[in-house]
């Protein structure tokens, strides 16, 4: 590991950064050395942004892409390196404005309740019926789990806050059918070895399958089953608010982006002009 590594590590644990967060860092900046063949800080400020700008027009990565190389090169030479602030003037380009496409409260039960194995069915419960996100699900623990207050404590979520989101009847009884069967010791979806947990990969490959075995059409990853939590509760009435605390969201406009009116509930809206 080379001596600027570990210094950008460094400062990434001294701001609690989560893993994501520092794997996506240090991905960025591997990509920057690969570019020029030489260390990062032997860059010079119009080197970083020639490279950003080859990200957006000749690799044509997406935005979000993009602004995660951008942060990640910030991070580094101002924070690690101590340099000027850099002036990055790359090129706007409009968000799509494509609605991700939803499943219904029946499709995501049947694919909750599709994996023949009490751990990922447990699982899938968890994700969905608390709309938790991959890296919070698979680091949980038994004692997280608040049956006797229907409630779930996240332990550092996203930012590294954490935060208590609603406990389903139906995954704990899903969880109490795996902890009778399997009792892990310590992480409550553990990995192999098991004092590790469960891999974010893995995890996904355990939708994808449940996908494949219920049937159901695929539109997206597992965070589809996040969208889904909000969007359901949306439609059931819950307050704007009380989503936000439960999702972990710094600000509302967070929390409205994941919620989508799905289309067969909009065919049932009348339109004032009808009504009696």
């Amino acid at each position: 590991m080379s001596p600027l590594r570990e210094r950008m590590m460094a400062h990434m644990r001294c701001r609690h950064f989560s893993p994501r967060t520092e794997e996506s860092y240090l991905h960025a900046i591997e990509q920057l050395y690969k570019h020029y063949v030489r260390m990062p800080d032997r860059l010079s400020r119009d080197e970083v942004v020639a490279f950003l700008a080859h990200c957006v027009h000749e690799r044509k990565l997406s935005r979000s892409t993009v602004n995660v190389y951008m942060q990640s090169c910030r991070f580094l030479y101002e924070q690690v390196l101590e340099r000027d602030p850099l002036e990055f003037k790359l090129p706007k380009r409009s968000r799509p404005k494509t609605r991700p496409q939803m499943l219904s409260p029946e499709e995501c039960r049947r694919v909750v309740d599709a994996p023949k194995g009490l751990k990922h069915r447990a699982l899938l419960h968890m994700v969905y019926g608390s709309g938790l996100r991959v890296s919070e699900v698979v680091r949980l623990l038994p004692r997280h789990i608040e049956s006797d207050r229907m409630m779930v404590f996240v332990k550092g979520g996203k930012g590294g806050k954490d935060r208590y989101t609603v406990l389903s009847e139906r995954a704990l009884e899903e969880l109490r059918a795996y902890w009778r069967r399997h009792r892990p010791e310590h992480w409550l979806f553990p990995g192999r070895p098991e004092d590790r947990p469960l891999s974010e990969a893995s995890v996904q490959q355990v939708y994808y399958n449940a996908l494949r075995r219920s049937g159901v059409r695929r539109v997206g990853g597992i965070h589809t089953l996040r969208h889904c939590f909000t969007t359901h509760l949306m439609e059931q009435g819950a307050d704007i608010y009380a989503l936000q605390r439960m999702l972990g969201h710094a600000g509302i406009k967070t929390t409205a982006r994941y919620m989508h009116v799905r289309e067969e509930r909009l065919r049932k809206v009348i339109s004032p002009m009808d009504l009696p």
